[in-house]
């Protein structure tokens, strides 16, 4: 799951970008998985949107260095895979989008909020199993180097998720916690009262987050990824089969325990969002109409483009 189930899906509920999330363990997938997974989570614009197979192939190549040849296939199929999304996809979404309009403007449960983040995630495994094939080719073709340079990269955003969530005092990793979920909720909602940020601060308090055991499960993913690529190199016609066995042991971890910490973590989150929600003014909760109608137009508009 996020650092924060809460902070990620209420991003998904805001149509937000996903940096963390999107699909809620999107980021600790590793290298090639992460690209079909975060680009395919609601884009906030039409720009970002139709940027994302260049974004996506920017961020393939940080993190494995492709060559001239990998190059050429990886664009393609970075442009059929939106090609698919934006016309599969993106309708799916702006529906979503659509039924949340509904829910924001009166009060909601964690059971209605937890609905949704699985709405979602069915969303996110129809595009990790599209994405499945494209993988699988570029698994195949990559060089002990470009694992080694993967490897670099992985222990980078290690580095990076170590800054954000395990340094510093409890009260210190609290407040950057609370900072990042206040500026999210105010993109939604606009300006939170005093009380409100006392309300988030108390539920993150009591989130069952212990970011030890996350740092714990990205190493295990990201060790897992290597391992992948390795056992689809070696059984080739095995090499899809391998790739959806990683995305199954991201789905449900082979870590004793850790699953049910995860489903805490939802749950946590639900009771979050529901709380924000409850708490809001009617102006608050029209700015949250508001938003959520200027995504699904942008959707609907997008999905239309060929």
């Amino acid at each position: 799951m996020n650092t924060s189930f809460g902070d990620g899906l209420r991003s998904v509920l805001a149509g937000k970008p996903q940096r963390r999330i999107i699909a809620p363990r999107v980021r600790r997938t590793g290298a090639v998985l992460v690209l079909a997974l975060v680009l395919a989570a609601c884009t906030a614009t039409r720009l970002a949107y139709n940027q994302a197979p260049t974004l996506g192939y920017w961020w393939i190549d940080r993190h494995v260095d492709l060559n001239d040849a990998q190059s050429v296939q990886t664009r393609q199929d970075l442009d059929n895979f939106f090609q698919w999304h934006r016309s599969q996809e993106l309708p799916a979404y702006a529906g979503l989008l659509r039924q949340w309009q509904f829910m924001a403007a009166d009060r909601i449960t964690p059971a209605q909020v937890c609905a949704a983040f699985e709405q979602v995630r069915v969303r996110l495994d129809h595009a990790a199993a599209e994405a499945v094939e494209p993988l699988a080719r570029l698994a195949l073709q990559l060089s002990p180097a470009q694992l080694d340079h993967l490897q670099q990269r992985q222990a980078k955003t290690n580095e990076e998720f170590e800054k954000d969530f395990l340094r510093g005092s409890p009260e210190q990793r609290l407040e950057r916690r609370l900072e990042k979920a206040v500026d999210r909720s105010e993109s939604f909602y606009g300006p939170l009262s005093p009380e409100q940020r006392a309300l988030l601060r108390a539920q993150l308090q009591a989130s069952p987050f212990d970011p030890q055991r996350t740092q714990a499960e990205r190493l295990r993913r990201q060790a897992d990824l290597l391992q992948t690529v390795r056992d689809a190199q070696a059984e080739p016609h095995k090499a899809e089969q391998r790739v959806r066995e990683h995305i199954a042991r991201i789905r449900q971890s082979p870590t004793p325990g850790y699953d049910a910490y995860s489903q805490a973590l939802v749950q946590q989150g639900c009771i979050q969002i529901a709380a924000l929600h409850n708490s809001s003014t009617g102006e608050q909760r029209a700015s949250a109409v508001a938003t959520l109608q200027g995504y699904e137009s942008d959707l609907r508009t997008l999905s239309a483009q060929r």
